[in-house]
Parts: C-alpha cells; sequence; structure tokens
C-alpha cells in the first residue's frame, strides 16, 4: 500500500516508523513531515488543512490510504473530502471531530449518553460566565470551547484566576476557539489516558498512557503540550478501563451513531480516576502527543495493520497483541518553551542515538539546514525507549537524552515519577 500520512511533529514521526516495520507498507509520504520523518520517508509541502489539496496530491501519488495526525485537519473536514474522493482515510469526519473542536458539543453527548463527567456550565457572553464562577467558587476549570492548540484550558485555583480566565478568552487570546467558553467542576484524582479504536461500529480498546503536562519537576509550572508520557499507565488498570468502556466510550459512541454521525479513527479517552471510578474529562479525536510515541513504541508493526482495519471497517476481526512490556518518552525542549525560545540553534549527538525496536528518538520541532539538524518548535525531540520495566524503560531514555549535545535545550528528569 501507498500511505500518506498528514502532520509534522513526533506523534506523525512515530505513526511513520511504526508504519515502516509493516511489510504492507510501500511507499510512505508525510506532509510536510519534519527532519527526523525525512531520514526514513519522503516528505512533501502541502496545505493539510485543504482536503481538495491533500485529495489531489493522493491522486497524483496513487496514495492508497491517508492517515490524519493532527486535529485540524479533522476539524477542518479534509476525511470527509478524501473520502468523498473515494480514498481509506484514518480519521473521523468534521462532524464526529466536533466531540474535540467544540467542548460543549461534547458535554451535550455525555449528557444524552449518561457518560459520568464534570458539572459544567456552557457560556456565550462573559457577564454569565463570571456570575457562574462566583456563584461555584474555586478551583474551578475555564475552557475555551474550541481548538486552542492544548492551550485553552486553564484550572483556576483562585476565583481571581479564574474572571482573570473568562476575561482572556471573551478579549480574544484563543482567537475564535474562545468565542463560547465551557466552564467546570474541578474533578480530584490522577489522569490518565485511555486510547481506543472505532470503525463506527466496533470499539477496540488499544493502550493507556500518562502523559505530564507542566514544565517543572513534580508538576509543577505552567502547562505545556506535554513534556513525557508513559506506558502503560498503571492507575488505569484493566477494571477501571472496563468501567471506562461500559460507561463512557462505549455509550458516547452509540450516541454518535444514532445521531447519524458514526466515529471512525482513534478515540483518546483523557479520564480523571478516583476511588477506582473514571470519569471524562475530555475526548481528543487523534492521537495524543507525546502518548502516540509510546504507543507506537510498544506496538510495532501491528498498527498499521489495525489503523488499515478501522478505516476498513474490520475491527471487529482484531485483537491487539501486547508484549508485557513499558515504554516512556522524554520531550526535549527549546530553553524558555512553554513561553518564548529562541529557534535555529543546533543539535548534535544525534548520530550517537540507537534505532532500534527498543530505542529511537522521534523529532517534533526540527528541520535540515545545509546538513545541520537545528530547532524550529517549542517541544522539539521525543528521546523514547522500551524495557521490561518502566524503570530499564527510563533509564535507557535518559541515557540517550545524556547522549545529545544541546545547550540550548531542556527536559525534565522525572517523567514517571508518580508510577515509580
Amino acid at each position: 500500500m501507498n500511505i500518506l500520512i498528514l502532520g509534522s511533529g513526533g506523534r506523525e514521526h512515530s505513526l511513520a516508523w511504526a508504519v515502516l516495520q509493516n511489510p504492507k507498507c510501500d511507499k510512505l509520504i508525510v506532509a510536510p513531515g519534519n527532519a527526523g520523518i525525512a531520514q526514513i520517508a519522503d516528505c512533501a509541502k502541502l496545505d493539510i488543512e485543504s482536503g481538495g489539496a491533500v485529495a489531489t496530491f493522493a491522486e497524483e501519488n496513487a496514495i492508497d490510504m491517508v492517515i490524519v495526525g493532527p486535529e485540524a485537519p479533522l476539524a477542518a473536514g479534509v476525511a470527509d473530502r478524501l473520502r468523498e474522493a473515494g480514498l481509506l482515510v484514518f480519521g473521523p469526519s468534521a462532524a464526529a471531530a466536533r466531540l474535540e473542536s467544540s467542548k460543549s458539543f461534547t458535554k451535550e453527548i455525555c449528557d444524552a449518553a449518561g457518560a459520568p463527567t464534570a458539572a459544567y456550565g456552557h457560556f456565550t457572553d462573559a457577564e454569565s460566565a463570571r456570575a457562574y464562577v462566583r456563584r461555584r467558587g474555586a478551583p474551578i476549570v475555564v475552557k475555551a470551547d474550541g481548538l486552542a492548540a492544548g492551550k485553552g484550558v486553564i484550572v483556576a485555583m483562585t476565583e481571581a484566576e479564574a474572571l482573570a480566565a473568562i476575561d482572556d478568552m471573551f478579549g480574544g487570546a484563543f482567537g475564535g476557539a474562545g468565542a463560547e467558553v465551557v466552564i467546570e467542576e474541578f474533578m480530584e484524582g490522577e489522569e490518565a489516558s485511555f486510547f481506543v479504536l472505532c470503525d463506527g461500529e466496533t470499539v477496540l480498546p488499544i493502550g493507556t498512557a500518562q502523559d505530564h503536562k507542566r514544565v517543572g519537576e513534580s508538576d509543577t509550572g505552567p502547562n505545556t503540550g506535554g513534556m513525557g508520557a508513559y506506558s502503560p499507565a498503571p492507575v488505569l488498570n484493566e477494571e477501571i478501563a472496563q468501567k471506562a468502556l461500559d460507561r463512557i466510550v462505549r455509550p458516547t459512541m452509540a450516541e454518535m451513531a444514532r445521531r447519524g454521525i458514526p466515529y471512525q479513527g482513534v478515540l483518546y479517552v483523557g479520564l480523571m480516576i478516583k476511588d477506582g471510578e473514571p470519569r471524562l474529562v475530555e475526548y481528543n479525536v487523534r492521537f495524543g502527543d507525546p502518548e502516540c510515541q509510546v504507543l507506537m513504541m510498544r506496538l510495532g508493526a501491528q498498527a498499521m495493520d489495525l489503523i488499515h482495519a478501522t478505516a476498513e471497517g474490520r475491527l471487529d476481526k482484531m485483537r491487539v497483541n501486547w508484549a508485557d512490556d513499558h515504554a516512556m518518552t522524554v520531550v526535549m525542549a527549546a530553553r524558555g518553551y512553554p513561553g518564548s525560545y529562541e529557534k535555529g540553534s543546533a543539535i548534535g549527538g544525534l548520530d550517537r542515538l540507537p534505532e532500534t525496536s527498543s530505542a529511537i528518538c522521534f523529532h517534533a520541532g526540527t528541520s535540515d539546514r545545509d546538513g545541520r539538524i537545528v530547532a524550529t518548535g517549542g517541544r522539539v525531540l521525543n528521546v523514547t525507549a522500551r524495557g521490561a520495566s518502566l524503570a530499564e524503560a527510563r533509564d535507557r531514555a535518559y541515557a540517550m537524552v545524556d547522549d545529545l549535545d544541546w545547550p540550548e535545550g531542556f527536559c525534565r528528569r522525572d517523567i514517571g515519577w508518580r508510577a515509580l
């Protein structure tokens, strides 16, 4: 098969790596890709949020299946346009992608499905939102309703923080994403990510993970896109995963199908777990980043078979074969992230790192300038390793980090600390 992956981050590098392990893949193109992806696949300049441009490119390059990595093309309807062109697609329709692109829509679906989640209010003006916060008090969670590149969620520990977040959102700090706001009850517990595939009918769990959102050690400081992750998530045991499937995921998928918008693709189920009971934090309609990296490291070649079966509606015939292992990824970021940071610094030592089924460095924000790999983003590298235990995976990952020569970069040194 000829495969096209849309995206340019560490998630897409890990997807490309897994797809290439499978002999079904004859040719792989990634658009637009990055410097690391360019070392294993062809990269193409392409407007990945234009369904017409992607469809034309796919036809010209005899593409058999398109895997959509990020959420923005899905929300823009790229998967719909590709299906109209007769292509196999891994990723939901724009209507189904509202599970991520509209938090109020997700709440409406959860209400209809009876899925346990945080109590909430939905607001289209600042004054009503402020009044709700004053009634409910803090801590409380303020969310931009639309897509805000992972930055539109403010966990306000004081009423003043919540009111400031409301002013920021309605004041345009998150663009159109903040034109409407959802305010939620603050849920206590331990957060974990549950990943399932769905082909419109069958739901198949494929793994669990936990990531570290905050920039500082011991999960302190500002939220980021994720400073590291590990899989499996010890808190999300088999019993709790089954509760999440039965009470949250399957009722949601049934409600979507009842409304005539069946879901096809991967569903990232963010859960808050307290006293053995899961509640939904949020849905994402694509693999998490950096959770995808640890899942792909553990799934390997079978990831391609599972993705293919999802696109063709054959999940009822599939099963996931898990090795009894662990994986960890450590994010190397540019100093200053998630605030302002310099771009263009050269990264040395990459040629010293292993590239095996047990250890690899996935690129996220890199480019090749005259034969040198330079940093072009905030989160730049995902140093990833497997091991028989989480401690072994951690030791391998940090040994790779120590082989890098990038003074302008930094990482957290405590990824996995809760589990370890």
